[in-house]
Formats: C-alpha cells, sequence, structure tokens
C-alpha cells in the first residue's frame, strides 16, 4: 500500500503504556514483561512500554524503572517510553530507553486537569527535557491529545492544533502525534485536522492516535492514510482509555490496524496470529474479554487473504 506521502507504514504499538494506564487491575510487573517480550517478537517495530509519571498519579505504571530493566531487548525493535518532565526523563535514562514521548493537550482545561498545569507551563518544562534527550542521542516524539473534542471544552479548532504541532516541532521533537482522546472524531473532521497540519508539519512525521469510542478509529486511520499519514499508534486487543477523560474507550486494536493495511498490499511484517496470542496475556489477566472484534474470532478462523499472508502459523 502506498500513503499519499509514498512512505512505508509504521506502527507504534502503545498497549502497554497507554493500553494500561486506565486499567484500575494493577498487572504484576512479570507479566507486564512476558507480555512486552512477546509483543516484541510479533515483527512489530516500535513499542511504548511505560511511562515515567509519579505513581499516585497511575498507579498501574509505578513499576517503570522495573518494566524497562528487565524487557528483552530485540534488535529492530525501538522501546519508548514517555516522561512528563526532567525527572521523568532522568529516571528513565538510567535503563537506557529508545526514544522518548512527551505529552500536551490542546485543551487548556483537559491540560490542567491531567498535568495540573498550563499550556505555556507545559512548553516551558520541555525545552530541558528535549536538550536532554538530544544530548543522549534519543529520538522524540510529542504527544498532542484532545485534537478534535475536549471533554470539557467541547469541539477543538484545528488551527490550535496545527500552531500547537508546528511549536512541538519548533522546540526540536522528531514526530507529533495527533491523539482523538475521547473518540469522538470522524473522517471528514480527521481530514480538515491534517488538511490543518500538514502545512505545518511534513505529513512523514505526522502520527495518529485514535480512540475508538464511537466506532470511528479504523475509518479515521484510513483517512490519515490516504491524507499521507505513515505513523499509526494502535493498542493490541483495543486495551486503552484515559483516567482524565470520562468515557473515553481503548483504542484502535493494533490486530485490525494490521488487518486493514495487509489486507491493502502493505507488508507490515507483523505476524497476525502471534500478536493475538500476545495480546491475550494480558486480557486474561484483567478478566474480561477483548475490546477488539478481530481479537474475537477463533484464531484457526482468521480470514487469510489472496495473498496468503499469515498461513495459519501456530
Amino acid at each position: 500500500m502506498n500513503t499519499g506521502s509514498g512512505a512505508p507504514v509504521s506502527i507504534v504499538e502503545v498497549a502497554p503504556r497507554d493500553g494500561l494506564q486506565n486499567e484500575h487491575h494493577i498487572v504484576p510487573t512479570d507479566v507486564k514483561i512476558a507480555w512486552i517480550n512477546a509483543l516484541s517478537r510479533t515483527g512489530l517495530r516500535r513499542i511504548e512500554v511505560t511511562s515515567f509519571v509519579r505513581s499516585d498519579r497511575v498507579p498501574q505504571l509505578a513499576d517503570a524503572e522495573i518494566v524497562l530493566a528487565e524487557i528483552d531487548r530485540i534488535p529492530n525493535v525501538a522501546y519508548g517510553v514517555l516522561v512528563p518532565n526532567l525527572q521523568g526523563l532522568e529516571r528513565a535514562l538510567v535503563h537506557r530507553p529508545d526514544a522518548i514521548a512527551l505529552f500536551i493537550a490542546v485543551s487548556e482545561t483537559f491540560n490542567q486537569r491531567n498535568i495540573g498545569a498550563s499550556i505555556e507551563e507545559s512548553f516551558a518544562r520541555f525545552t530541558p527535557v528535549i536538550a536532554d534527550a538530544r544530548q543522549a542521542g534519543l529520538p522524540i516524539r510529542g504527544y498532542l491529545s484532545t485534537v478534535i473534542g475536549c471533554p470539557y471544552e467541547g469541539v477543538i479548532d484545528p488551527g490550535k492544533v496545527a500552531e500547537m504541532a508546528e511549536r512541538f516541532m519548533m522546540l526540536g521533537v522528531d514526530e507529533v502525534s495527533l491523539g482523538d482522546t475521547i473518540g469522538v472524531g470522524t473522517p471528514a473532521q480527521v481530514k480538515r485536522l491534517l488538511d490543518q497540519v500538514s502545512q505545518r508539519v511534513p505529513v512523514t512525521r505526522i502520527a495518529v492516535h485514535f480512540h475508538d469510542t464511537y466506532g470511528q478509529a479504523l475509518a479515521n486511520v484510513q483517512t490519515a492514510l490516504d491524507q499521507g499519514v505513515c505513523i499509526i499508534d494502535s493498542s493490541v486487543h483495543g486495551l486503552g482509555g484515559c483516567p482524565f477523560a470520562p468515557g473515553a474507550s481503548g483504542n484502535v486494536a493494533t490486530e485490525e490496524v494490521v488487518y486493514l493495511l495487509e489486507g491493502q498490499g502493505c507488508r507490515t511484517g507483523v505476524d497476525l496470529p502471534a500478536l493475538l496470542r500476545a495480546g491475550g496475556l494480558v486480557g486474561r489477566i484483567l478478566g474480561r474479554p477483548p475490546v477488539s472484534r478481530l481479537a474475537r474470532v477463533p484464531l484457526e478462523s482468521i480470514w487469510l487473504n489472496p495473498g496468503k499472508i499469515w498461513n495459519h502459523r501456530r
């Protein structure tokens, strides 16, 4: 498959961080490590494994140091982490992440409730973090959340998103991930958003991060691909949500993104049955069925497209 930019598509697996942060049932550290190790062996090339936030804010990720230190590092897989500030970066650097991510909301109210700081204060905090990460030779991504809608402020102006995306790039990030945090976006809204952002940021440096609250995430992924976006965030089994966005459901499921891409001739390099088995490791601990519809299809019944991509490997 060719995107509008002509660049190959990259999947960023966010389940170990974004997929778990809203789960109240604490997943044991050894299970997280085994899960990430299994995901590493599916053919995924980018995995966001944890976040170095305060444990009282996100108890699920209180074991960030242990997880990052003890996972198996597979060659050609980049293990990224989210850091909220300079202190988080310093904690992370001890355990050698392959990339870092920073986070800010386009909505002032959401940013205050989530981070406890204004947008201006947040950007000011990023400056030394980016400088130190650059000195350490780490790629940096910037997350922009609530890019389409906010639970407190309503509809978000895409022009404001474009301005903030450009500001992130000027600070020195390598890519900007546009997050529909509450999952209200539709393809038409996504197109309008990307039309605006791509005027200020090269489309090859834009990622998209869709939640599926209203069932539009996969359609929004296709729209982004048609617009030339080549970096897709997703979460195995559709895990996810946001502790600071009431009602937001999980992320677009990685297996469904893989199925979509492969069905259009884009070779992702991901072993779909292996991905589904990996997803089940944490699903059993959480004690509920996966959100993803594809994950509910028995492995022996998964449809093979005409290219005979998966061949029912077991």
